[in-house]
């Protein structure tokens, strides 16, 4: 058991990059078994089944380690009444994707997220899976409440394009290279970009 569980875990690992790199359609499941070290050309078959099945258990690989970062962070906000603060509520949304690194330390999730949220055609504020954890859930809805001005798939738009402006963040200003020569720090770049995100959720309609 112990042994399938590696292999899993090895298999979610490089999958993650892969659809990150190369497009959750683009990579295939022979290649993501190869890169994985699998002599067995369906192995990901064999422990996940479909794409579908494997793309939905790296999103939920990832839900499942943010969700207690998540909880440790609504419950500061509660302390700190900040429960009705845009802002507060956006950041337990986004600033738990900062501690998921791959083996490069690089933010791969942040692509496979890109990736996944542009195969993702529901309207509805905040679904994205069949099971959003507790703490994410109740974040969402309270900033569903901040945001009640808004039609439901106008609230689902901008929550999706709120999610690409702190995605390219990660994915092209979280590493060393990108660092280097630049007086911008990462850690500024994050902030401004939450604020950005939470003036963009809390601005009025357009008037046609």
């Amino acid at each position: 058991m112990a042994e399938s569980a590696d292999v899993k875990a090895r298999i979610l690992s490089v999958a993650e990059r892969l659809f990150a790199e190369g497009g959750i359609d683009g990579v295939s499941l022979r290649e993501i078994s190869t890169a994985a070290g699998q002599r067995n050309h369906f192995a990901v078959q064999y422990h996940f089944g479909t794409r579908e099945k494997l793309v939905q258990a790296i999103f939920d690989h990832r839900m499942a380690e943010m969700e207690p970062i998540r909880e440790r962070m609504l419950e500061r906000a509660q302390i700190d009444g900040r429960l009705n603060d845009t802002r507060a509520l956006v950041e337990i949304i986004y600033l738990p994707q900062l501690e998921l690194r791959d083996e490069d330390g690089r933010h791969s999730y942040a692509g496979f997220l890109s990736q996944y949220l542009l195969r993702s055609r529901s309207r509805r504020f905040g679904e994205f899976s069949s099971a959003t954890p507790p703490a994410l859930s109740r974040t969402l809805a309270l900033l569903r409440n901040h945001m009640a001005h808004l039609p439901e798939a106008s609230a689902q738009r901008r929550l999706v394009s709120a999610s690409f402006m702190f995605l390219h963040i990660l994915m092209h200003h979280g590493d060393s290279e990108w660092s280097e020569g630049t007086a911008e720090s990462f850690e500024f770049a994050v902030q401004d970009t939450i604020d950005l995100i939470a003036q963009c959720l809390e601005a009025p309609v357009a008037i046609a």
